[in-house]
C-alpha cells in the first residue's frame, strides 16, 4: 500500500566546517589636515531706528507693587456662618478674645467670620498645623491680636 504525500528517507546532511583565520589588521596613519585660516567674522549692524523699535517678543518688564500689609485691629465678629459657629469670649471692653470650635467648623470660614487674614489667624495661633486644615473640637482659637505681636 503507498500513502500518498510522504517522502521517501531524506538525503543525507551535508557537513561543513569553517575555520576562522585572523590576519594582521593594519592601522592608518592619520595625515594632518592644514586647518583653515581664521577669518575675522562680520558682526552685525544695527540701524539707529531698529533699535527704537521695540522687540514683540520679549515682554516689557514691570515690578511687583509693593506688599499690602496685613490689617492688624480687633476681630470683629460678622455673624456665624455654616463654617464658624462656634461661641467666642471677649474682655470687659467687648474686644474678642478667643473662639471655640465646633463640629463642621473650618479655619478658613473662622478667619472670615472675625474679617480676619488667614495667615493672620494661623501666626496668632501656632498651635494650630499647616494650613489651618487640622483643627478640632473644642479647640480655643486665639482672636486677640495684641498677644502675637
Amino acid at each position: 500500500m503507498t500513502v500518498a504525500g510522504c517522502a521517501g528517507e531524506p538525503a543525507p546532511a551535508v557537513t561543513v566546517t569553517i575555520t576562522p583565520t585572523v590576519s594582521p589588521t593594519l592601522t592608518p596613519t592619520p595625515t594632518p589636515t592644514p586647518s583653515p585660516s581664521p577669518s575675522p567674522s562680520p558682526s552685525p549692524t544695527v540701524a539707529p531706528e531698529a533699535a527704537l523699535i521695540p522687540n514683540p517678543e520679549v515682554p516689557e518688564i514691570v515690578p511687583n507693587a509693593e506688599p499690602v500689609p496685613l490689617p492688624q485691629g480687633p476681630a470683629v465678629d460678622l455673624g456665624s456662618t455654616p463654617g464658624a459657629r462656634g461661641t467666642t469670649t471677649a474682655d470687659g471692653a467687648g474686644a474678642l478674645l478667643t473662639y471655640t470650635v465646633i463640629e463642621g467648623d473650618a479655619f478658613f470660614d473662622i478667619a472670615q467670620r472675625f474679617n480676619i487674614p488667614v495667615q493672620l489667624l494661623l501666626t496668632m495661633n501656632p498651635s494650630v498645623p499647616g494650613i489651618g486644615e487640622n483643627i478640632y473640637i473644642k479647640q480655643i482659637i486665639n482672636l486677640d491680636w495684641t498677644t502675637t505681636r
